[in-house]
């Protein structure tokens, strides 16, 4: 492989820890109730089984492309795995794939990135309404310039800066979330009493504002599936880089990304939202958040919406170097591996980076719902058909690892009677 195992979980948790962890998570509760947490989790822990038999088949299928380097992803594991009659499925996968420039790689994160600091430079009255279009324009070139730094780089550069943004930024928000729930720790068991029974009867916490347990699920399980993309068929396309010798280890450790984003980073966005009730009194996307951290953290209003701000542009930034890398691969292998054309995308992929600012909300949502449900439909037929695939790598690795145990037991038994001799010659 050309990545480390851990480079290729921060990778894919790149992509994964981005707008959904902060704006999914607001548009979630604030569409379902509080409830929607409850969802989340249900499609978290199903996520997981998902990742883990989706990036073990990756790995399993993956092959060398031109470069030398290893491709893998749902179109190889559908091209090798359930073999020609199904070549045009692998191929409809990868268009769908390639397409995503248009949505959750990139213009939702550059929307998400836009629509955070016009907000705090309104707030800090540095703009007005009349300037937002001017500002729009140059973070759209200062992103796009940041975002081809990088990109031009290729994959271990890709993996190299990702490995460092990751685990800092999602431990600085952890912490300031952590910190919302601790100062108002009286409030948590009515908070969780508000997820668990708002999961089924949504009425009973909102007023009558969200009265359908089926909106409620619908908007957990979708933003879920948003934030973790479990089942979508993209971290499978960074696992088959690690430099792993077993499917079902690195589908282990692929899996815990699904924890991190969605158990983890998703729950104290859900908490921080629902214990300071930000939720409901009219806000929508970033905005939630924002108050909640305002309201909830113990420093200046302005201080808390800046932070969150870099939190929120941080994470948004490393989703879109993700999902190109993702969409990349997927055009190779429509292409055969034609690297000018995978080049003249990369292009084509920054510039896209400028229509982001310039679309409505509720515009690149829209786009991005559609498109993770379209990807999600062959990757998981696949993932089904091929389930006995994964059962038997499963199978050959936890063989491998007691064999291990076993040898290594031995090995120590086998050290202390030679131990035992050698102190019984010294004794003689």
């Amino acid at each position: 492989g050309e990545i480390s195992s851990f480079a290729a979980l921060c990778t894919a948790l790149s992509a994964t820890i981005g707008t959904g962890n902060i704006v999914g998570v607001a548009t979630a509760v604030c569409a379902g109730g509080p409830g929607a947490l409850f969802w989340m989790w249900v499609s978290a822990l199903l996520g997981m089984c998902t990742k883990f038999s989706e990036v073990t088949l990756a790995v399993h299928y993956r092959e060398k492309n031109a470069e030398g380097d290893y491709v893998g992803g749902p179109m190889y594991y559908i091209k090798n795995g359930l073999g020609k009659k199904w070549y045009w499925m692998a191929s409809v996968y990868a268009i769908l794939g390639s397409l995503t420039v248009l949505g959750t790689g990139n213009a939702t994160q550059v929307n998400t990135i836009t629509t955070s600091i016009d907000s705090a430079l309104i707030s800090y009255n540095v703009i007005d309404d009349a300037q937002i279009s001017m500002v729009n324009l140059v973070i759209g070139i200062v992103i796009a310039a940041l975002v081809a730094v990088v990109l031009l780089g290729g994959v271990k550069r890709i993996g190299t800066v990702t490995e460092k943004l990751v685990p800092f930024m999602a431990v600085f928000y952890i912490i300031l979330a952590i910190g919302v729930v601790a100062l108002n720790a009286d409030k948590v068991p009515h908070v969780f009493e508000m997820i668990f029974v708002g999961a089924f009867n949504p009425s009973a916490f909102t007023g009558g504002v969200v009265g359908s347990m089926f909106m409620t699920m619908r908007r957990g399980v979708s933003r879920g599936i948003f934030s973790n993309e479990a089942g979508l068929g993209s971290a499978p396309i960074a696992a088959a880089a690690a430099n792993s010798d077993s499917p079902a280890q690195q589908g282990l450790i692929s899996m815990t990304g699904t924890v991190i984003d969605t158990i983890i980073i998703c729950t104290m966005t859900g908490l921080a939202i629902t214990i300071t009730g930000t939720w409901n009194i009219g806000l929508q996307g970033v905005a939630v958040t924002t108050a909640a951290f305002q309201q909830g953290l113990p420093v200046p209003a302005k201080v808390s919406a800046f932070v969150l701000m870099m939190c929120l542009v941080f994470f948004a930034f490393t989703t879109i170097l993700g999902w190109d890398y993702y969409s990349e691969k997927c055009l190779e292998y429509l292409v055969g591996g034609r690297q000018k054309v995978v080049k003249g995308y990369r292009w084509l992929y920054i510039v896209c980076v400028f229509i982001g600012p310039f679309m409505t909300v509720s515009a690149v949502w829209k786009i991005a719902d559609i498109f993770n449900g379209l990807m999600a439909i062959p990757n998981l037929i696949a993932i089904v058909a091929l389930s006995g695939v994964v059962v038997a790598e499963t199978r050959k690795y936890m063989a491998q690892v007691a064999q291990g145990e076993r040898a290594g037991t031995k090995k120590k038994a086998k050290g202390m009677e030679n131990a035992q001799e050698s102190e019984v010659v010294s004794n003689e």
